[in-house]
């Protein structure tokens, strides 16, 4: 049972008839009028437990993004319920207006909608709902709280998808230029065309020749349905926050844009996540819309975990993709002690056979508080700084030396390094 605001006043109102009627026992009557009432508005409200409530089914929204969810509540009792019901969710469901009111008569039902905004991604649960059940008077309610199981999926923001379009638009140029290769350098048949002088006799086609009864020459383009890995590290590295999200959403964002301009280039794209074990793959995924909802699909559940990663099960995890060379990009952060101790041992054998690539995410601040030496305090707050970018520097010099290319840039700049890198690539015919 729960009171109501109004029985309080109606007890505060009895003062006065204390006033009028001094006595000691008028306090005690007034007391026992207040209660008589109270008993009587409980006993006519109607039962909670005659309402049967139904949760909408889950819905997905990507994050920051508003969605809704809807529980339909119906009176199963015999007498008219008088309801304030709140509809409780995690905090970081970003619930809005929870509370909802409703007068149901028997028999009837209503739909309550709740605004939804999460802040986090991943599953977010609804907690337990309460139904307050007020009698005619609203002096007193009866209470119950029930668990309506809810949930609304949280899917990894996508922000630097604004920048696809001009992507696309670069590598139709790169695949727009007609170019003829020499043998070996992993490229395929595009057409035939007459011999001129200059071109390379390797790519005469004697059979084309014999039936034209002159020249011809085999032309290529460059190489589609290439592999592209991207390995996503979940470890105790990726929890590390630079602004208002961890490095591992901000890695998730770059891989999404690699992901689906490599999807349009006709490449292959296998995506890996994982710590001391692999917690996620997208392998042998060939169409393109279906690509970009796996991946967001298998990115959803993903937190870091706080333990140390084992690079040789990664690396041997991409080994077991397949023995075609491929573009390896690994998402991690470029933490001297697990670049040094972890990743460095095993690197040599994955260059050997794959072009590497390392993306990491800096925080931004750290360049700001090495600039900023007013006052005691920021100049220690300098020092820091200097000596934690000095072993960064360090870490990318020694990938570097083992064939590694580095990209060290902040959580806007990341994916379109990245995407440059690989257009790059394409451009040079390296990929």
């Amino acid at each position: 049972m729960a009171i109501t605001g109004r029985a309080v006043l109606l007890a505060a109102l009895g003062l006065i008839y204390v006033a009028v009627v001094p006595r000691a026992s008028s306090v005690l009557v007034w007391l026992a009028v207040v209660a008589v009432l109270v008993i009587v508005d409980v006993l006519l409200a109607g039962s909670p437990a005659g309402l049967h409530l139904t949760r909408s089914p889950g819905a997905q929204v990507v994050l920051g993004e508003s969605t809704s969810t809807s529980l339909l509540v119906r009176n199963d009792g015999r007498r008219q319920v008088r309801a304030l019901l709140r509809d409780a969710w995690q905090p970081s469901a970003g619930a809005g207006a929870a509370r909802h009111t409703a007068s149901l008569p028997p028999g009837e039902s209503v739909r309550l909608t709740t605004g939804l905004t999460p802040v986090r991604r991943g599953d977010r649960l609804a907690d337990r709902t309460t139904v307050r059940s007020y009698g005619p008077l609203r002096l007193a309610a009866r209470q119950r709280s029930v668990a309506v199981p809810g949930t609304v999926r949280a899917l990894p923001a996508f922000p630097s998808r604004r920048h696809l379009p001009s992507r696309l638009r670069a590598l139709r140029e790169i695949d727009g230029r007609a170019a003829v290769r020499v043998r070996g350098q992993g490229t395929e048949f595009d057409s035939l065309r007459d011999y001129v002088d200059g071109d390379d006799v390797r790519s005469l086609d004697w059979r084309a020749t014999a039936r034209r009864q002159h020249l011809v020459v085999r032309t290529w383009q460059p190489e589609r349905d290439r592999r592209v890995v991207i390995l996503l590290d979940t470890s105790r590295t990726s929890a590390g926050r630079v602004g208002d999200t961890t490095r591992l959403d901000h890695s998730m964002d770059a891989a999404l844009l690699l992901a689906a301009l490599a999807s349009r280039a006709g490449d292959r794209v296998q995506f890996l996540a994982g710590d001391r074990m692999i917690n996620s793959r997208v392998i042998g995924v060939h169409d393109r819309a279906q690509l970009l909802h796996r991946l967001v699909t298998a990115m959803t559940p993903l937190e870091p975990a706080l333990i140390e990663a084992d690079w040789s099960r990664l690396a041997g995890a991409v080994d077991g993709l397949s023995r075609q060379r491929a573009l390896v990009v690994l998402l991690t952060s470029l933490e001297p002690a697990a670049i040094e101790e972890g990743l460095l041992p095993v690197l040599p054998a994955l260059t050997a056979r794959h072009r590497v690539v390392v993306a990491s995410v800096t925080d931004p601040v750290l360049r700001e508080m090495a600039s900023q030496r007013r006052t005691a305090f920021e100049t220690y707050d300098a020092a820091a700084a200097e000596r934690t970018l000095t072993l960064r520097e360090r870490a990318a010099t020694a990938l570097g030396q083992l064939g590694v290319t580095v990209l060290d840039e902040s959580p806007d700049d990341l994916p379109t390094a990245l995407v440059d890198h690989y257009l790059m690539l394409k451009r040079q015919s390296l990929l």
